[in-house]
């Protein structure tokens, strides 16, 4: 016996489209978990719009493939104090030239060095330099010369850098003289007598004249 086609057409209009458990979780998550996965969505997108420049500026730097210590060198270059005051003690000794070489030189001028500058009691190397007279290697020893930095604004003054430089030139072969600071000029003692002894003889010298005008007044 076949069934009425009737009977079946209104069966499935009272059944709906969900037959089985699959569909209705199927439903289930189309309804209500897909619109609040759309929504963590939206919320993780807007937040991220917000998070600190730090982490942006990271994720910058690495698409760009800039480290960390090349921008914080770059930082600290762009902070670097244009100038700077250094108060010294005008009246102590010069360090001697000797003590300033061992001190800030011996590491590159000294044995056994780096290749290409002019080492310690070496005639051969320090004879073309000590050509170039003592200002000029002053000079390039306080503003720098090639791979050598500048020894100026250290721990030692320009004038004990100058006596190191003397020293290491006079070991190679050199006869320049040791700097120092310039001798304080004496007061002048002459200058501040000079007044006394003029004022003396104009008083003495005013003497006479009263005496005179005293003898010439006539007798009452």
């Amino acid at each position: 016996m076949s069934a009425d086609p009737h009977y079946q057409a209104t069966e499935e209009a009272h059944t709906g489209p969900i037959k089985n458990p699959k569909q209705l979780l199927l439903a289930v998550f189309f309804s209500f978990i897909a619109p609040i996965l759309i929504i963590v969505g939206l919320v993780a997108y807007v937040v991220s719009g917000t998070k600190p420049a730090g982490t942006a500026e990271g994720e910058n730097m690495a698409l760009y493939g800039v480290s960390k210590e090349s921008r914080d060198k770059e930082v600290a270059d762009r902070l670097k104090k244009v100038g700077a005051i250094e108060i010294r003690d005008a009246n102590r000794p010069l360090t001697a030239g000797e003590a300033v070489f061992k001190a800030q030189c011996v590491a590159c001028h000294g044995a056994p060095g780096i290749p290409g500058a002019p080492h310690l009691n070496d005639a051969a190397a320090w004879g073309p330099r000590i050509g170039q007279g003592y200002a000029t290697l002053l000079e390039h020893a306080l503003k720098g010369k090639g791979a050598m930095p500048p020894q100026g604004g250290g721990d030692f003054e320009d004038l004990e850098i100058g006596r190191a430089v003397v020293y290491m030139a006079n070991a190679g072969g050199a006869k320049f003289p040791v700097p120092d600071r310039p001798a304080a000029a004496a007061p002048a003692e002459g200058a501040s007598g000079a007044a006394p002894a003029a004022s003396a003889p104009a008083s003495s010298a005013s003497a006479p004249a009263a005496e005179a005008s005293t003898a010439a007044a006539p007798a009452k």
